[in-house]
């Protein structure tokens, strides 16, 4: 392997250096196999990150965040600017957006969940990315996805009842809202709710409304009637 990509680690988050002279498709590429071998090191720590030695565009910054995301569970909640290359400067970037999020009840993570990976939090999360068949995602707050919900979820639960599922497709094996659990048609188990059948998809909400979970698209007075 070459040494496009380097990354150098610190207590507070990690620099990634880039070869200034490498084509972007060989930097992702050693950047997905650096991290895949570096999974199990870094956990699935909250790091901030810093791109050296080559100016890159904020599509190929999502591009290497995306590689990032789906080749380890490491959370990047802050990108330091590239010639910012102080520990100190690591340390209170990452403290000032783990206050943000901790302040505003809730977490962002940013990638698509693959079949076998489970995501738990103790607050809200926002999803941007997709939560695929297999995949499994748990909060004791609410659960929203921009993209796809496709496997299971579990929301409200340390039995929270006002809590809700929302998705841009909401297509999941299984929804469970504090003790209230609803599946999908074909699986095994008491139907709370029938699949509508049209072609065209729209974001939907889920909640739980006495003893059942109900699944409705997205609209202004959905929206106001949730509790928080």
């Amino acid at each position: 392997m070459s040494n496009a990509v380097v990354i150098k680690g610190t207590t507070y988050g990690f620099s990634v250096y880039i070869d200034e002279q490498a084509d972007f498709a060989t930097i992702a590429e050693e950047l997905k196999e650096k991290f895949k071998e570096s999974a199990k090191f870094f956990g699935n720590a909250k790091m901030a990150l810093s791109f050296e030695g080559r100016s890159l565009s904020d599509e190929e910054q999502r591009e290497l965040l995306d590689v990032i995301a789906e080749n380890s569970d490491v959370h990047i909640v802050c990108i330091i600017e590239k010639n910012s290359e102080t520990e100190e400067l690591h340390r209170r970037s990452l403290e000032e957006r783990l206050a943000a999020l901790d302040s505003s009840n809730g977490q962002f993570y940013k990638g698509n969940l693959r079949s076998g990976q489970v995501l738990e939090t103790e607050t809200s999360i926002i999803i941007i990315g997709d939560v695929n068949q297999g995949a499994t995602v748990t909060s004791k707050g609410n659960i929203i996805v921009l993209g796809s919900l496709l496997g299971n979820v579990y929301a409200g639960a340390g039995g929270n009842t006002n809590a809700f599922v929302l998705a841009l497709e909401l297509d999941p094996v299984q929804i469970r809202i504090a003790d209230t659990i609803a599946r999908a048609p074909d699986k095994v188990g008491k139907m709370l709710w029938k699949r509508e059948k049209e072609k065209t998809k729209e974001p939907k909400i889920a909640f739980r409304s006495g003893d059942n979970i109900y699944i409705e698209p997205v609209s202004r007075t959905v929206l106001n009637d949730i509790k928080l």
